[in-house]
């Protein structure tokens, strides 16, 4: 076919597709900030170098040569790839975060040597895993098994979650033949091995492949907290007049009580829980207190596990020997050390134990040292040796002026890990820091190393997330997330000495404001701290801190209350400065959805402060609460009182965070069946939901307040409101609380077992009773603090009994509560498998593949017929992939059974699956609504299908490259 004839046909077909297609996507990009893994991997002889481009959900390909890199193409694998594995120079198995799968890629030896013509590989097999996989390995003793972590849910998961069952772990490791398994959907595991940990991360393999290690990620650090009322009960009995003391009575610093008054004319403090940590088998406080009869659960912290890969199928080891414990709260990658064999763990672990931000004046505090970055080395002596990596900071000195000395020799969010092949230096990416650190292992392990400023790479771009040596070359390839690009170091001179950048995405907004939550450098004083730091990849730390500021003063509130009913006056309400241990709240899904935190205490009327429109604090309008910007940037106070920065981010940085922070989204729910509907038990909980508690009580169904509206913030790039009404409410308990979102409980499963309190007003038999449950996966259950285990329990504490109409109420007092037992346990059951489906911003079909091929043909034509039947019903495009004609093909529904092809004409779907008799592999992908357009037809977004560029010689990753007239034509 003819140039001129191309361009005619596929003009008057992109022309006819407004009334082909009226409803497809416009091109866009949903960020998911999903953290990368091993992002870098170099093949075993060294001439392949393979990247993952998360935002583009692409593998990037290069050559290798003495000389340096070549790009020599990319393949579209699935969405948020965060890790990558190289079992031979032309297959790679990618995994893919967000897609619940990994990608076994074929690469073209002629194209890689540069000699070639057409695309650089080809996706030959999908692997469907659990949910959120992050990393990839292949073990035994000839690399014969593949190993995959995910967590212990998900759709594509052959077995029930146990989301209700105690005493489960959470961790899954896939086990696959490398050598390939048949014709099935989506690969048959050879074996699934559940670790008893939390959600897991990082693998490495022994230098013989013969053992495996698998690490949890977000392990915890043996803390916990006990309930409020429990705390005030006893503390009330040991210490009579409590609620009458003040700290000018000698109450000693970090142990200010409850009740405490801490300036005359200020209203007493409220009761709080309290953060507890088992040290030599006792639960204690840190004032010294045992509180080991109201924690009726163990919490053994296992974090890294021994896998045997010659037993076949590979298996966790037995015993002692299969789990190390104590290596650190956030574990982020290993690596082995060839000569010894010891594991080198980066982690960091957590300061939750101290109270307060502040200046620690009135009391301690955790200013400027909240997580301390570590390298944890494991099967030396003893058996766990942690070394933490910033022996030159002094966290009794604070605050100075950034950029300052102490901080530029900082390592901050310890991440990959390379070593060469002698195992005598250490490589790391301090993805918080901007460079890689250097060590001299056996420095490290005797922990004689000194920060220096030549034990460290400078690199030009922010955020390494993953390295690899080059041993042949003397070179390091370091993956920088901020640009999203990967560096070549020479290693000798500890210097970058060249840098290729890779196609994003990413808007303006994403790449200027990610760095201010990442970049410890700029956002701390020591250079240790980044919001990150809790924020773990813009999400959570899975724990609870207790950052009251003895230093503040309470902040007023004003916002709108659930109770008393309108029209009754509003007594006045403050968020007060000991607020107690509360867990770190996701930073995800916050446009929208009300002032911050878990008391709604950052809005600008909080602060005191006009409004946008500038009026005063009191007459805010309720409406404005839901300014996600201008809420966001009241954080702003936290990089000086917690980060122990000398002085708040610059208004135009603030806004550059907040403009990210807004696109942070909650990825799909991993419970909810596929096609968005929901089981028997599900259904009767919506239900239950939307229903009144009882006749007449003043608050009505759970929806009054947790509210769901999918049409909220409609104008916006991310629509609805999920949980929460933005309003307060004093829950039963001690203080006002902003009405939570609940998207995301799944997360919280793994807490079972609660002391009896008065909190709970039914029979706690009925809910594991209040018996010692043994080894649990955490310490922190559902509610604002943790202290409530499961969701059933919640369910079962004052606010959900009867209330009828009553004057206005005090926090801390639910007024005339009628013990009815309301909800019964079979409601709260169902309440609770409802609240784990929850919806988010995307539907679960968002990210779901699958590749079809002649052998799966049959299940493969299934699984696509659910793909377009949820396309169709708007919760996802549907992109498929597929090559021919000498490069990579891309083609988007559009309805009806029809797909557009990237060279602009119209494909049938059912000719298109066809193609799978002839060879073909044809990969489908669910993405976000909106994006479909930019992944499968028009990658860099410059109004030009990405095969007439190929048509016309122009670049389809490349913005400024397109063919200039018909570029112009389709947009008029």
């Amino acid at each position: 076919m003819s140039p001129r004839f191309s361009f005619a046909l596929t003009s008057i077909l992109a022309a006819a597709l407004a009334v082909l297609a009226p409803g497809a996507a416009q091109a866009g990009y949903t960020l998911f900030e999903s953290g990368q893994v091993r992002p870098l991997a170099l093949s075993p002889d060294g001439s392949v170098l393979a990247a993952v481009n998360t935002p583009d959900g692409r593998l990037e390909v290069f050559a290798v040569d003495g000389a340096g890199l070549h790009h020599r193409g990319s393949v579209f694998v699935g969405l948020e790839p965060v890790a990558v594995a190289m079992r031979d120079s032309r297959e790679v198995w990618v995994v893919n975060h967000l897609s619940d799968s990994v990608s076994i890629v074929r690469l073209d030896g002629q194209v890689l040597r540069g000699r070639g013509f057409g695309p650089v590989g080809r996706v030959e097999r999908t692997l469907l895993v659990g949910d959120e996989p992050r990393d990839v390995v292949f073990g035994g003793v000839n690399r014969e098994w593949a190993f995959v972590t995910t967590a212990h849910r998900g759709q594509n998961a052959p077995f029930d979650p146990q989301l209700s069952t105690p005493g489960v772990g959470r961790a899954d490791v896939w086990v696959f033949s490398a050598n390939g398994d048949g014709g099935s959907l989506g690969g048959t595991p050879t074996n699934i091995i559940t670790l008893f940990t939390d959600t897991p991360r990082a693998l490495a393999v022994s230098p013989d492949g013969a053992t495996v290690y698998a690490a949890g990620f977000q392990t915890g650090n043996k803390t916990t907290t006990i309930f409020e009322r429990t705390v005030a009960d006893r503390l009330a009995v040991e210490i009579p007049g409590l609620l009458d003391l003040a700290i000018s009575l000698g109450v000693p610093p970090g142990v200010l009580l409850p009740g405490l008054v801490l300036r005359p004319g200020e209203p007493p403090q409220p009761s709080t829980s309290r953060i507890v940590q088992n040290i030599a088998g006792h639960w204690l406080s840190t004032d010294g207190r045992a509180w080991d009869p109201f924690v009726p659960f163990n919490l053994p912290d296992r974090d890294v596990f021994a896998i045997d890969a010659t037993a076949n199928p590979p298996a966790a080891v037995a015993g002692d020997d299969g789990a190390y414990s104590g290596v650190g709260t956030i574990l982020y990658n290993m690596v082995v050390n060839p000569a010894n064999g010891h594991v080198y763990v980066s982690n960091t672990d957590a300061n939750n134990v101290t109270r307060f931000e502040g200046s620690g004046a009135l009391g301690s505090t955790v200013r400027g040292n909240i997580h301390k970055s570590r390298i944890t080395v494991l099967g030396g002596a003893p058996r766990v040796a942690p070394h933490a990596l910033n022996k030159h900071i002094d966290y009794n000195d604070c605050c100075d002026a950034v950029p300052n000395a102490v901080g530029e020799l900082s390592l901050a969010i310890p991440t990959d890990m390379a070593i060469t092949p002698d195992g005598g230096t250490l490589y790391l990416a301090a993805f918080g820091s901007n460079a890689i650190g250097i060590f001299d292992t056996a420095d490290l392990e005797a922990d004689t190393f000194v920060p220096a400023a030549d034990a460290r790479i400078e690199l030009s771009g922010g955020g390494p997330s993953g390295v690899v040596y080059d041993a042949a070359n003397d070179r390091l390839y370091v993956m920088t997330r901020f640009n999203n690009s990967v560096a070549v170091v020479d290693a000798a001179a500890r210097a970058e000495i060249a840098s290729h950048e890779l196609h994003s995405p990413e808007s303006d907004d994403i790449v200027n404001g990610r760095r201010f939550l990442y970049d410890a450098r700029h956002t701390s004083s020591n250079g240790e701290t980044s919001c990150a730091t809790c924020h773990v990849y813009g999400h959570t730390d899975k724990l609870a801190w207790d950052l009251g500021n003895p230093d503040g003063a309470p902040a007023p509130l004003y916002m709108p209350p659930l109770l008393p009913p309108e029209g009754t006056p509003i007594p006045p309400m403050f968020a007060m400065q000991l607020k107690g241990p509360m867990t770190t709240q996701s930073l995800r899904g916050l446009f929208g959805h009300g002032a911050m935190h878990w008391r709604g205490d950052r809005f600008p009327a909080a602060l005191q402060r006009p409004d946008l429109q500038g009026r005063p604090p009191e007459e805010a309008v309720p409406a404005d609460i839901f300014d996600g910007v201008a809420n966001f940037e009241q954080f702003n106070g936290a990089f000086v009182s917690l980060h122990g920065r000398d002085e708040e981010l610059p208004p135009e940085e603030m806004r550059a965070f907040a403009d990210f922070i807004m696109q942070l989204t909650y990825p799909p729910n991993p419970i909810r069946n596929l096609d968005n509907s929901l089981t028997d038990l599900q259904a009767a909980g919506r239900a239950r939901f939307y229903d009144d508690v009882h006749p007449g009580d003043a608050r009505g169904a759970c929806a009054r307040c947790h509210d769901i509206d999918l049409d909220a913030n409609a104008d916006s790039a991310l629509p609805g409101r999920f949980g929460t009404s933005g309003e307060l409410t004093f829950t039963g308990g001690t203080q006002w609380f902003k009405v939570a979102q609940l998207r995301g409980l799944y997360e919280k499963v793994g807490k079972f077992g609660m002391a009896d309190t008065w909190f709970v007003n039914v029979n706690n038999a009925l809910l594991y009773g209040t018996a010692h449950l043994g080894d649990q996966i955490s310490g922190f259950g559902v509610s604002h603090d943790g202290s409530v285990d499961i969701v059933p329990r919640f369910l079962s504490g004052k606010p959900f009994q009867f209330i009828p109409f009553v004057p206005p109420p005090v926090a801390g007092n639910v007024p005339n509560a009628v013990d009815i037992g309301l909800p019964t346990l079979d409601e709260k059951r169902a309440l609770e498998a409802f609240v784990m489906v929850f919806p988010t911003n995307m539907a679960p079909i968002v990210g779901q593949q699958v590749t079809a091929a002649f052998e799966n043909r049959a299940s493969a034509h299934e699984r696509v017929g659910l793909f377009e039947a949820r396309a169709d019903a708007n919760e996802c495009d549907l992109v498929a992939k597929t090559t021919g004609f000498g490069r990579e093909n891309g083609l988007l529904y559009v309805g009806g059974g029809r797909y557009l092809h990237d060279a602009g004409f119209m494909m049938d779907g059912r000719v298109l699956f066809a193609l799978t008799f002839f060879g073909a592999r044809i990969s489908y992908t669910c993405v976000p609504p909106g994006d479909g357009e930019r992944m499968a037809v028009d990658r860099d977004e410059d109004g030009s299908f990405d095969g007439e560029e190929a048509l016309w010689g122009t670049d389809p990753s490349d913005p400024t490259s397109f063919p200039r007239f018909f570029r112009s034509f389709r947009r008029h």
